[in-house]
């Protein structure tokens, strides 16, 4: 936690920092690899789960679309060289809040939703990465239902 608030000072004093640089330690590249694992554990993203995919990534972490594009290729590499959920897990259970950690899982839940349905799969995925990242079933299951009402990218907050 201190390691991000150093780089966050230090990307300040910098200048802006390098939207397409995403580093193995970078929260965000932990979290969209749980994107990608979602939107292929039915075998295959669709184009509608890859269009989604980045909407939900440009919105959440302010990328354009080329950052975020690159942030997905660099995503999906670390997910296939990923054996679990804990390597990813781990790390935004280290760098995010709690508030932080359910909006992860409510950006899981939009790529599930992204095709119009939900499998078992999927809902198994989600469960399990909320267990991980200490985000209370009640929670995880009113992300569920917000999102499927919402059919939108954004949430309340947005």
């Amino acid at each position: 936690m201190l390691q991000s608030f150093k780089r966050f000072l230090s990307d300040l004093a910098v200048g802006q920092k390098d939207q397409s640089r995403f580093e193995a330690g970078d929260y965000r590249l932990a979290a969209v690899a749980l994107l990608i694992h979602a939107a292929m554990i039915d075998g295959e993203m669709s184009e509608t789960e890859r269009t989604r995919l980045v909407a939900v990534i440009m919105l959440r972490f302010g990328l354009d679309e080329a950052a975020a594009h690159e942030l997905v290729t660099a995503a999906t590499a670390a997910e296939q060289q990923a054996v679990d959920l804990y390597r990813f897990t781990s790390l935004l259970n280290r760098s995010l809040d709690e508030g932080g950690r359910q909006q992860i899982i409510e950006m899981m839940w939009q790529i599930a939703h992204a095709d119009g349905r939900v499998t078992e799969f999927e809902d198994n995925l989600i469960w399990r990465a909320a267990d991980l990242l200490h985000v209370p079933s009640q929670a995880r299951i009113a992300l569920r239902r917000r999102v499927a009402e919402s059919g939108t990218i954004g949430s309340r907050n947005d």
